[in-house]
């Protein structure tokens, strides 16, 4: 049996499922896989995407979910807990206290594209980049990456949204967020998918993304559609683990896994019916990379009959995704120092806040101040890599690959078979539970072993 509950709960099945698929649905799905669909040829790119999702992301997320329901606490807590139920070694919580130091890592410069989200609702809701071409408007990025004060002023805004709302509690804070926002988020995305119907190439859009070339398929493809999946549903971090421990016993781990998986592919892929329509109507280059997003899809909106309200609709739904990511991240180092320490909440969130905003400074000024440094610029391959880019670089090619090892190898070799079964509401003996076995002992850490050293 498990542990006595040391954690809160989910007031319903609705409030967990909408946290958990808020968590999934974040920049990565709206920001990040249009440009790597992008940059990777369009349809095949895209088939080895939702191949991924199923088969590599979805059992670290199934088990995430499962030893943070079983072990009831924080992620290393809830990790020793589950070991020492399956007689495993207690050693293996540290691999929660690097979700815990990665979560506040990648907090600190998600919350910069977070600010840059706001900023760029206010510059589309104003109209300033009607009219405007290209090179202005990527005039309007540089200067806002290039002014420290203000880079600055939209990072600790966006923080203090986070902090704020999860100082409020799990019901009066977290639950209250995402049964409003994550409806909206997908109201507001359908809207935008019918705007881009109606105004830009629906068919280049659709053939782009949904006509498979299987010659532009190169092992660099096959891993970087991996990561974008496993990157996209947000596991690794252990994130999904503390939303895990506030589960109902009752709740299915397997088919909120599914859906969960589901609705952050559907995401993804109604992102991109909503941007390579336009990207397509006005001349654009769905290759161009990280820029799509804040550079060549706001010349589209500047151009465009009732570009300024468009854009600010967009630049909103990117907030919104970038927020309910944010919470979760913040969750876990939340949850750590509430155990730990015994602090009230709100301590504890306003000092893992803290954290997260004094190195969000160093990769902030990454674009003006510290542009000309680099901390491990001793090392040749990290030569002319800053603080923002060094930061990315650990905990999307080092920690989130390395801690999606661990968590498959903890429960498909250390985990008692008992355990993992009762959780899963399977028989040992079952196809599925075999099938699932097999997937977390060897296909998913070979898959995560292959795109670590890829990423090196």
């Amino acid at each position: 049996m498990s542990s006595t509950p040391t954690a809160p709960q989910w007031s319903s099945h609705f409030a967990f499922m909408m946290a958990s698929i808020g968590t999934a649905v974040g920049l990565a799905n709206i920001w990040r896989f249009p440009y790597t669909t992008g940059t990777n040829g369009g349809g095949a790119f895209v088939f080895i995407y939702i191949v991924a999702a199923l088969s590599i992301a979805m059992p670290v997320l199934i088990a995430e979910l499962m030893v943070g329901r079983r072990g009831r606490n924080s992620p290393p807590q809830a990790i020793a807990t589950v070991a020492r139920e399956s007689r495993g070694n207690p050693l293996w919580r540290h691999m929660g206290n690097l979700g815990v130091f990665g979560a506040i890592l990648v907090l600190s410069f998600y919350a910069i594209v977070g600010g840059w989200t706001m900023a760029y609702v206010l510059e589309l809701a104003s109209g300033k980049l009607q009219g405007m071409d290209a090179g202005a408007v990527a005039g309007v990025f540089e200067n806002l990456q290039a002014a420290p004060g203000l880079i600055l002023f939209w990072h600790i805004l966006f923080l203090a949204l986070v902090v704020g709302i999860s100082s409020l509690g799990l019901a009066g804070g977290v639950e209250r967020l995402v049964k409003i926002v994550m409806p909206l988020l997908f109201v507001m995305l359908l809207l935008m998918v019918g705007y881009a119907a109606w105004i830009g190439d629906f068919s280049a859009a659709w053939a782009f993304l949904f006509t498979p070339d299987f010659s532009k398929v190169t092992p660099g493809v096959v891993l970087e559609a991996t990561g974008q999946a496993f990157f996209s549903i947000s596991v690794g971090l252990t994130n999904l683990m503390v939303y895990g421990a506030y589960m109902n016993k009752n709740t299915s781990i397997p088919r909120s896994s599914v859906t969960i998986v589901a609705a952050d592919t559907l995401v993804a892929l109604l992102a991109g019916l909503a941007i390579f329509p336009i990207i397509f109507a006005f001349g654009l280059n769905p290759a161009e990379g990280p820029g799509l997003v804040f550079v060549s899809l706001p010349v589209a909106f500047a151009q465009m009959p009732a570009g300024a309200l468009l854009g600010a609709l967009f630049f909103t739904l990117l907030f919104f995704a970038a927020l309910t990511s944010a919470i979760c991240m913040l969750e876990v180092p939340t949850s750590w120092l509430v155990n730990k320490t015994n602090w009230s909440r709100r301590r504890a969130t306003f000092c893992a806040g803290s954290l997260a905003w004094g190195l969000g400074i160093l990769a902030a000024l990454s674009f003006n101040l510290l542009a000309d440094v680099y901390p491990l610029g001793f090392i040749p391959a990290f030569a002319t890599t800053t603080f923002f880019g060094l930061f990315d670089y650990f905990t999307s090619n080092i920690a989130m690959p390395l801690g999606g090892i661990f968590v498959v190898l903890f429960v498909g070799w250390v985990v008692a078979r008992h355990v993992s079964a009762d959780e899963l509401g399977w028989s040992q003996q079952s196809n599925r539970y075999r099938l699932w076995l097999w997937v977390s002992r060897v296909v998913a850490p070979g898959v995560l072993v292959l795109m670590f050293i890829n990423n090196f």
